[in-house]
């Protein structure tokens, strides 16, 4: 049929349409209502994107139509295409693209003499609708009456009948081809042909005809007989203007969008299109209606993804507020089946002809036209059209669950059937509504269904408010009860509606309705129904209200509303109450008082109660249409009527002053009375005048000790850095994997803030003070200065490339830990997709698209830090952060205690807590005067936004101000008090001093165009005025930087001192103490830092349109700031005067001493004040004129309080750096400045001395010379009265009302019953309330993280954080102190701690002769086992110890060595080195090369280690001893297993003549206790990766920790008797298990013919802090042989095992170590290779050999000592590598460390400390008994107790104590003579010395009486004798003959204080006779 074109549109077709929409509008001027929607055309089964459908390039849509549509995001309608040219874009499609003029269809002439009339037949007869709407037509049966339309009248619709054969059904199709219809003008029928029924009635068409085309409407007659526009014909093909609104996504079904907002890109909450009548976002056309109705009802849950949609309404535009998708309320839809009959009913009930699939919230049209190739998400707004569906609420029934189950994501299917519209259920808006009454009505959505509204509906708004309070939604179980409520209790229509009534009846006439405040009130009354239904056991509702009642209930209830809230009841249709009421309003005088709120309700018997409310207050109704838009479309709404001029009248209005003159001539002939002069800048009244030259060239007194704000960290940034940084520790210790800080050297970090100039510089001025480039060692020091730029990047245009950049860096560096910091994260967080819509707000999804970049979200090197104050953005259902990433700042009352920082945060909750403070000028004010104008002026100007009026009001207040205070005092009167003072502050403190500061006043005017205006006007009166050098005016504008006058940054470089010649500011903190006004313009405010000397904050624009959280909490975030303790501290010290600080405070014109703060404001609001009486006024303002200047100077005085006094007036904020300055500083730096700036201030507040204002003085609170010191004061700030009852009413404890607002615009509540908010709520817990019951809007970035459909976890990116805290706390500060301590903390990773400490006890005087020649690898066994034995131990951490008696030890001079032993127990020494490739690790490194030694790949692994158990028999320990092996499968072929039942029987050894340098052939045996996370078991790095056999040994208890960590090791279990024992007995049993398998081996390998000796019998046994091994050598320097260097280098374990295993007849050494390393190794130490001397922590044993020396098993400490003499004394060889050495590792956990002792029976929890000499007691003594080992016990008492056992060997070397066959620690000032009772054995040459003591411990046979019998003891000497048990130490007493010598009291026997079960060992003392 011809159907295929493709054509473009016309640019000229554009530009026209530009022009002419306004007038063309209003040309429009029919008022036959018409219905209007369209419908959908999709088969049931048919998905909307069938493929075919979507071409490939959907990206090439005609872009000038997209730009257009949505202009800025918004439906820019303002021009928009009126209906002829509406209609015309879709003829003139096919025509060429070029610009010339329209090529006409070349039709057949007319013929002669017919008439060619447009909208008349070619008989001459009218087919317009208009005129034959009321005839009566006849037409043949199955004919139907159609519309068509003429693209010359696009007003017109001509009335034609065709046969309904040839038309589609209600599915678009059937419909047959070819034409047959009658003209109904001249009655001529039977036209067969569209093209010659197309001349026939003039269409005149420029494309050829197509009945698809131009037949446009059914015609229906109305319920009146008006024959009116229907339904549109729904040709397969219809092409319903879809694109008028469609949002051009790429993303096919992302949203139904209605208003599209920057921010959002479907409408936002209920705020969405609130369309005045020529409102920018709309057509502007006086019938213009606001149908927000279908908006997303609920503001809450998942959105369903829907189908395109648009909206058709014919006559003028309205914006709908389409519903977001599907809006559910986590159930079925509560959506609207939309059909064009009844477009948007909310129906909630049950009814068959929808499924709850249908029940969308939609406004359906047809598809799309071809050119769109696809369907896209539309903005349904609607064409022209009179006839407005209003969503209709069907009536709730209670059978069906509401919210049963999420509405499934799918496009809805199905057919909605138009539907007549039933008489009575339409209401006709009255003409000039809005003009007559001066009220634009707002109709609150209630219960039931909304009528249909035609006429002048661009005259009402439709408002969902509180449509969703009415909709109970279904809740789990769990959380009714947590909000106490019981399934079964929901409320009735009834009681909703008296609710509601009682609701506005208590609102008053102030207030707007309130979503959540109204939702509170219903769970209440819910809460009330379950309590009552509980206490009468009942099941059903008690006493319900009857429909019957109602109507007089709710009469009473508005009753005692003072005609404020009226009841009108119907009995049809809600469309008569609502007709009724709209028809008074329109007669209403404007004199006549109207109620504000009225209630209609329907009490139908068929349908139940059904009500709405209908809101006509003035203020109300304003406010309620107000807030249904977002702040982006408000913005655009007021940019619009300043554009187009629709302000004229106001701006007139203000022309004038209040007074009636000229504003304009009465400033000229101002100026010209002044001449050339202007008002002197600084140091001199208003009225002393100077030249402008000399203005500018004053130059101000220069203070030198100015607090230019140093850089500093305070202590809550410091403790929040770290929690950041142990955050960061959790995500890497999680055992996710996503975040290995092993891995890093490095960190690095970019910053993305918002589009702001002033904060990318105040950024980087954080991160230059800082020095963090230079900490991070990402600069150098010179250059990081102009370098730190690269780090800030701000979210614009350009962002993309930098981020390519930086993400380049991000791969390119994988060593590197990169920080991305998104800072002030809540600003603009719109998803891209909902971006791509929106052309010309340019930061739309930036955010999104760099922050969820697929790149960002996986690169393992890169940690996501969002920083906000306002987080409720980001803390929804779908949050990408999980809860336990949040770091919270440190709560600000536990800050109160840090005593030490000298200031302390004010914030919001501050701010709202100081209203109680009852001082006479509260910090938070609303001006009630601005307020009662800006009414009255409301009242006159109804069309205009409030903002506008607002300003205008605000920029003629402080004009008039500026003009009262320097000429025209008569104006005084007429300024707001509060304008007034302000002001007079403003312009006189700079006159006050020589310095010439002043303070900075903010007003906020949010709109861009405004700000400019309120600049210029501002401006002009001040240079008018001749202060133009006194202070100055300052556009905020977060798109360019700051402009400031040269004469002002001259004084600002002044006051600063060193700044180079061409500074300037650029930042407001650079502005410090420059008198000015900031007009701070932007959206939102961005977290800009505001100076100390920002006094006031002007928030008077902020009005009902800020209705969320976040935007009315950043607004007065402006103003917090740190401030001086004592504001906080004590704000009630403020009301006392004390008579001493009055008399000290006499002041001269620059007494920098004293500084002198005004509390009071001015008191009196007369214009003619003189000085003394002062009048007082009751707005508590005075405005102090010229005259009386002189007497207030001699009253000031008294009114003074000294420096430090908290006067709140004097407000000078401290920035983010004043948190805590030591009160040093302060006085040095910041005090007598600040005293210069405000010093001697001729008081204009204090005019009166009978008002008595009350000064602060805080007596005694700093020290003398601190006088100086000013308070930092928060500054002072006015609000709205909107805002102030939100933010100012702290009523009986509940939170101030904003915190219960809905968080951000961006999100939506989940349900409306859900618990209110709490007041001391702390951030982590309202981030869990957020995160429960909010969910990101579709246009949020976070909406497309949806939980996963099977588990319903959601998707938190692991390497993402939150930092939040209160605005202007110093976030910045401790997230750059946090960059500094991750980048310590790396380095630290890669850096331990070892032990550095000199050897002790060295003797370096002589050396042994035999000693082997140097740089010998090996030593020679015939030369080594010539040197003797070195028995002194030099390992430094026995330097607390028994030293062991050597001859040499004899000589020694005792008092050296007594001073040096008796220090106190220190610290040991350690030194920090770096890691090698070489090093052991613990369970904290994860690497590449080590992950599969270390980890099991899967958990199945676990179960693949087996567990065997291994028997031998232990001679020493007399019975059999069983242990465990758990070895890994893959540690499998170490071992030997029987052929049959796999039995463990053996470890392998290799043989000694193995060669094989891939392997070390000793078995390495670690013990290790309490270290299952922090011992260095990872041997992987240190043996360089090659095969070698490694054994944990742990204890039974600890052994499912050390498998949990060390899956992969093998595992020695010792029996679990050893549960509490010392290491000697891990040592004992390796070594004995140890031999026993060596014996085994080799008589396995002897079957086999391998030699007995040939098996390797060395094991290596080292501790689990064994770090580093190293390698010496000595570099020769001959000139100076004393001082030859020492070269080390690091080594791996294996090079140092395998060769020392490589030792010529190693079997033939005992022992074998390494010493241990220092940094005081010298040259000299290593003078000898090879040492024969202790050895510790490393060792190689040779088990065969020491076969018959044991490690003692019952040792706790010194064990190796012990075993090292015993080795020796058996003539075994030790031999130590000197030219390697070990590191070993601070470790603070595990070990060797003590138990903590306690007594075994608790009788208090409070016990002092068990010193060690209560460890033993009297046998069967009442002493406490302790939970102790006894053998631990014991060593402990020995090494505490040398002054009570042997007095005579303290400090005694020359008489050691003599101790047989053992080693015990019994305290460093005692040498002890080791002697081995063995026979051959070799020993120390005891000849002549006398002993001191003996020390008998555990003896065995071997000790006899004979041997004792040998050794001389000096008079007095002491004995002490152990033995295991009483009868035992008696039997050894006898044995040893000791009371020959030995004299025992009764009283010398002890016990160690255990009880008897756990053997407690006894000991005997005694005196040598």
């Amino acid at each position: 049929m011809g159907n295929s074109y493709a054509g473009q549109l016309k640019s000229a077709q554009f530009e026209e349409a530009l022009h002419n929409s306004i007038e063309a509008s209003l040309r429009c001027s029919s008022v036959v209502p018409r219905p209007i929607f369209s419908q959908l055309y999709l088969d049931p089964d048919q998905h909307p994107f069938s493929s075919a459908d979507v071409k490939p390039k959907v990206e090439d849509l005609d872009k000038d139509l997209v730009h257009r549509y949505t202009q800025n995001g918004s439906l820019d309608f303002s021009n928009n295409l009126t209906v002829n040219e509406m209609e015309d874009d879709e003829d003139d499609e096919e025509m060429s693209d070029s610009n010339s003029p329209p090529i006409p269809y070349s039709q057949k002439p007319a013929p002669e003499g017919s008439c060619t009339t447009d909208g008349f037949c070619q008989a001459g007869k009218d087919l317009r609708l208009v005129s034959l709407c009321m005839e009566q037509i006849d037409i043949p049966a199955g004919f139907l009456l159609v519309g068509a339309k003429s693209p010359n009248l696009p007003e017109h619709i001509l009335v034609c009948a065709v046969d309904k054969r040839f038309l589609p059904d209600d599915h678009g199709k059937n419909a047959l081809l070819g034409f047959s219809g009658n003209c109904i003008g001249c009655g001529e029928r039977g036209f067969r042909y569209f093209t010659e029924f197309s001349n026939h009635i003039n269409l005149k068409l420029t494309t050829q005809p197509k009945k698809q085309k131009h037949l446009k409407y059914y015609l229906v007659r109305s319920s009146q007989g008006v024959l009116s526009k229907g339904p549109l014909i729904c040709w397969k093909e219809c092409r319903s203007r879809q694109s008028s609104a469609t949002c051009h996504s790429m993303k096919p079904n992302s949203s139904v969008s209605s208003t599209v907002t920057p921010e959002n890109g479907t409408t936002n909450g209920y705020k969405s299109g609130f369309i005045q009548t020529d409102s920018p976002i709309l057509s502007p056309a006086n019938s213009a209606i606001n149908l927000s109705g279908a908006q997303d009802l609920t503001r809450n849950k998942n959105v369903v993804k829907p189908l395109a949609l648009s909206l058709q309404v014919v006559g003028k535009t309205f914006a709908a507020d389409a519903a977001n998708g599907n809006s559910s309320h986590g159930g079925k839809s509560s959506a609207s089946s939309s059909t064009p009959a009844r477009p948007g009913n909310y129906s909630l009930s049950p009814r068959p002809s929808y499924a709850s699939g249908d029940q969308a919230t939609m406004f359906i049209s047809g598809p799309p036209k071809k050119r769109h190739r696809g369907w896209y998400p539309g903005s349904p707004v609607p064409q022209p059209g009179l006839v407005v569906p209003v969503p209709t609420v069907r009536p709730l029934s209670r059978s069906e669950s509401l919210l049963s189950a999420p509405v499934p994501q799918t496009p809805l299917t199905g057919i909605l059937q138009p539907r007549p519209i039933p008489a009575g259920e339409t209401v006709i808006v009255p003409e000039n509504l809005l003009t007559n009454s001066g009220v634009r009505p707002v109709i609150l959505i209630g219960y039931g269904t909304l009528p249909y509204f035609y006429g002048n509906v661009g005259d009402i708004v439709v408002s969902p408010l509180l449509v969703n309070c009415y909709k109970i939604p279904q809740l789990e179980n769990k959380d009714l009860e947590h909000l106490g409520l019981t399934g079964s209790q929901l409320l009735s229509v009834e009681n909703m509606i008296l609710l509601t009534i009682q609701y506005l009846v208590r609102l008053g006439p102030d207030q707007i309705p309130l979503r959540e405040e109204f939702e509170q009130i219903m769970l209440k009354a819910m809460q009330e129904f379950t309590l009552r239904e509980r206490a009468l056991q009942m099941g059903a509702q008690c006493a319900p209200v009857s429909p019957g009642q109602l109507p007089w209930l709710a009469r009473l209830i508005a009753s005692v509303s003072q005609d404020l809230v009226h009841v009108i009841v119907t009995q049809n249709s809600l469309a008569e109450g609502i007709s009724e009421t709209l028809r008074t309003l329109s007669e209403m005088r404007h004199y006549q008082r109207l109620p504000d709120y009225v209630v209609a309700i329907c009490a139908s018997k068929i349908r139940g109660n059904e009500f709405c409310v209908v809101v006509l207050g003035q203020h109300q109704s304003r406010a309620l249409a107000e807030s249904m838009l977002t702040t982006s479309e408000f913005l655009k709404e007021i940019s619009y009527e300043l554009i187009t001029g629709k302000v004229s009248f106001l701006a007139s209005h203000f022309k004038t002053t209040s007074l009636g003159d000229d504003l304009d001539k009465l400033l000229d002939k101002m100026q010209q009375r002044r001449g050339e002069s202007v008002v002197t800048p600084f140091n001199g009244d208003l009225h002393e005048c100077v030249s402008a030259q000399e203005a500018a060239a004053m130059i101000p007194t220069q203070n030198l000790d100015l607090d230019i704000e140093t850089f500093q960290i305070y202590q809550p940034q410091l403790t929040v850095a770290r929690k950041l940084l142990s955050q960061v520790c959790a995500i890497a210790d999680s055992g996710s994997q996503s975040l290995d800080l092993g891995h890093f050297s490095k960190v690095d970090f970019i910053i993305i803030v918002p589009r702001s100039e002033v904060l990318v510089q105040q950024t980087l001025q954080r991160i230059r003070q800082s020095g963090v480039l230079v900490d991070l060692g990402l600069e150098e020091n010179g250059t990081a200065y102009q370098r730190a730029e690269k780090y800030v990047v701000r979210l614009d245009n350009e962002i993309q490339t930098k981020f390519e950049v930086f993400m380049r860096r991000v791969k390119q560096n994988p060593y590197t830990l990169f920080v991305l910091v998104h800072d002030n994260s809540h600003v603009e967080l719109t998803s891209v997709i909902s971006g791509s819509l929106s052309h010309g707000e340019p930061s739309h999804g930036l955010a999104d698209r760099v922050i969820n970049c697929r790149e960002v979200l996986e690169a393992f090197n890169l940690l996501v830090l969002q920083v906000s104050s306002f987080p409720y953005t980001l803390q929804t259902q779908q949050s990408r952060i999980s809860s336990s990433n949040e770091v919270h700042w440190i709560q600000l009352d536990n800050m109160e205690d840090m005593s030490c920082e000298e200031k302390l945060y004010f914030g919001l909750n501050e701010y709202s807590k100081s209203l109680q403070w009852g001082i006479t000028s509260p910090l938070l004010r609303c001006d009630e005067t601005f307020e009662k104008m800006v009414n009255t002026l409301l009242e006159r100007y109804p069309r205009l936004h409030s903002m506008v009026v607002r300003c205008y009001l605000l920029i003629q207040q402080y004009s008039e101000a500026l003009m009262a205070l320097t000429t025209m005092a008569s104006l005084r009167d007429h300024s707001t008090p509060e304008t007034l003072s302000i002001m007079d502050d403003l312009i006189s403190s700079p006159g006050k001093t020589r310095s010439g500061r002043g303070h900075m006043l903010i007003i906020r005017v949010p709109s861009v165009q405004l700000a400019m205006l309120a600049k210029e006007r501002l401006q002009e009166v001040r240079d008018k005025l001749g202060l133009q050098y006194r202070f100055e005016i300052i556009l905020g504008n977060p798109a360019s930087e700051l402009s400031v006058a040269t004469h002002f940054v001259a004084r600002l470089k002044t006051w600063r001192g060193n700044e180079p010649e061409e500074w300037t500011p650029r930042t407001y903190q650079d502005l410090e103490g420059l008198p000015c006004i900031v007009i701070l313009t932007g959206k939102d405010p961005l977290g800009e830092t505001f100076p100390r000397s920002l006094k006031y904050c002007d928030l008077r624009l902020i009005d009902s349109s800020y209705l969320t959280r976040t935007a009315l909490e950043q607004e007065v975030g402006l103003a917090c700031c740190y401030v001086s303790k004592e504001v906080i501290r004590g704000p009630a010290v403020a009301l006392d005067l004390s008579g001493k600080e009055q008399e000290r405070a006499t002041i001269s014109e620059n007494d920098s001493d004293e500084l002198l703060i005004d509390l009071e404001r001015p008191q009196s609001n007369s214009s003619a004040v003189t000085g003394t009486s002062g009048s007082i006024m009751e707005n508590g303002v005075s405005s102090s004129s010229a005259a009386d200047r002189s007497q207030k100077l001699s009253l000031t005085p008294s009114f003074q309080s000294p420096a430090n006094s908290m006067g709140l007036d004097e407000g000078v904020s401290a920035g983010t750096g004043g948190a805590g300055e030591t009160l040093k500083q302060e006085c040095d730096s910041l005090g007598p400045q600040m005293a210069s700036s405000t010093t001697s201030k001729p008081s204009s507040s204090s005019s009166s001395s009978s008002s008595g204002p009350r000064a602060v003085s805080w007596p005694g609170q700093l020290p003398q010379g601190c006088r100086g010191l000013h308070a930092a004061l928060p500054p002072i700030v006015i609000l709205s009265k909107a805002a102030y009852s939100l933010l100012g009413s702290q009523r009986g404890g509940k939170p101030p009302t904003s915190s219960s607002l809905l968080p951000h615009a961006d999100v939506a509540w989940v349900s409306s019953l859900r618990p209110l908010l709490h007041k001391d709520m702390s951030s982590e817990e309202q981030s869990l309330y957020y995160r429960q019951w909010t969910s990101a809007r579709q246009h949020h970035a976070d909406f497309s993280n949806q939980p996963d459909p099977a588990s319903g976890a959601r998707a938190c990116h692991p390497r993402r954080l939150l930092l939040t805290g209160p605005p202007q706390v110093g976030k910045t500060g401790s997230y750059l102190q946090f960059l500094r301590i991750l980048f310590r903390m790396l380095i630290r990773l890669l850096e331990v701690d070892v032990y550095d400490e000199g050897e002790i006890n060295a003797d370096h005087s002589e050396c042994s002769g035999v000693s082997q020649a140097e740089g010998e690898p090996w030593p020679d066994i015939e030369s080594f086992s010539k040197m003797p034995f070195d028995v002194s131990v030099h390992d430094p951490k026995y330097s607390l110890m028994s030293l062991v008696y050597t001859e040499k030890l004899a000589g020694v001079k005792q008092e050296a060595i007594k001073d040096s032993k008796v220090e106190e127990p220190r610290k040991r020494g350690t030194v920090s080195m770096m890691l090698t490739k070489y090093a052991a690790y613990n369970t904290f490194h994860h690497c590449e090369q080590c992950h599969q030694y270390m980890d099991c790949t899967s958990a199945s692994q676990m179960s693949d280690s087996t567990l065997h158990a291994f028997t031998f028999s232990s001679s020493m320990l007399g019975e059999e001893v069983q242990l465990y092996f758990i070895i890994p499968k893959s540690k499998e072929s170490h071992f030997v297993f029987s052929k049959q039942g796999k039995h463990l029987e053996s470890m392998r050894l290799p043989l000694v003549s193995d060669k094989n340098l891939n392997a070390v052939k000793s078995p390495i045996f670690t013990p290790s206790s309490g270290r299952h996370e922090h011992g260095l078991l990872n041997l992987f790095h240190a043996m360089e990766g090659i095969s070698h056999l490694h054994l944990l040994v742990v204890k039974e208890y600890e052994m499912p920790l050390y498998r949990k960590y060390w899956p992969n090791h093998i595992m020695l279990v010792l029996p679990g008797m050893f549960n509490n024992a010392g290491v000697g007995a891990a040592r004992f049993l390796i070594k004995e298990l140890s031999y026993h398998n060596l014996e085994l081996e080799r008589n396995r390998l002897e079957e086999l013919g391998v030699k007995r000796q040939c098996v390797w019998p060395f094991i290596v046994v080292m501790d689990d802090s064994c770090v580093l091994w190293n390698i010496h050598s000595v570099q020769d320097q001959t000139s100076q042989p004393m001082e030859a260097g020492v070269s080390s280098k690091n080594v791996s374990l294996k090079s140092v095992l395998q060769h020392i295993e490589a030792t010529p007849k190693i079997i033939h050494y005992a022992i074998l170590g390494i010493q241990k390393w220092s940094s005081k190794l010298t040259s000299q130490s290593l003078k000898a290779p090879f040492s024969r001397c202790h050895v510790h922590d490393f060792i190689l044993l040779n088990i065969d050999l020491t076969q018959n020396v044991q490690y003692d098993f019952n040792r706790y400490f010194c064990e190796d000592v012990d075993f090292n003499l015993r080795t020796n004394s058996s003539g075994l060889l030790i031999c130590r590598f000197n030219n390697f050495s070990l590191m070993k590792k601070h470790v603070q956990v595990g070990g060797q460390r003590d138990f903590i002792i306690k007594p075994k029976i608790m009788v208090s929890e409070s016990l002092a400390p068990i010193l060690p000499l209560q460890y033993v007691c009297a046998p069967d003594s009442e002493h406490t008994l302790l939970a102790a080992p006894a053998q631990f016990l014991l060593e402990k008492f020995l090494q505490h107790a040398s002054y009570k056992l042997f007095p005579k060997a303290i400090h005694n070397f020359k008489s050691p104590v003599l101790a047989i066959d053992c080693y015990l620690n019994i305290g460093p000032e005692v040498a002890i003579c080791y002697i081995s009772s063995r026979p051959h054995s070799s020993n120390v040459n005891c000849e002549g010395v006398f002993f001191s003591g003996l020390l008998l411990y555990l003896c065995d046979s071997f000790v006899g009486a004979d041997l004792l019998k040998k050794f001389k003891f000096l008079k007095g000497a002491t004995l002490c004798v152990i033995c295991q048990d009483r009868s035992s130490l008696r039997q050894t007493i006898v044995r040893l003959e000791l009371e020959d010598e030995w004299q025992f009291r009764l009283r010398d026997e002890f016990q160690t204080a255990n009880s008897s079960d756990d053997k407690p060992l006894y000991f005997l003392t005694g005196r040598h006779v």
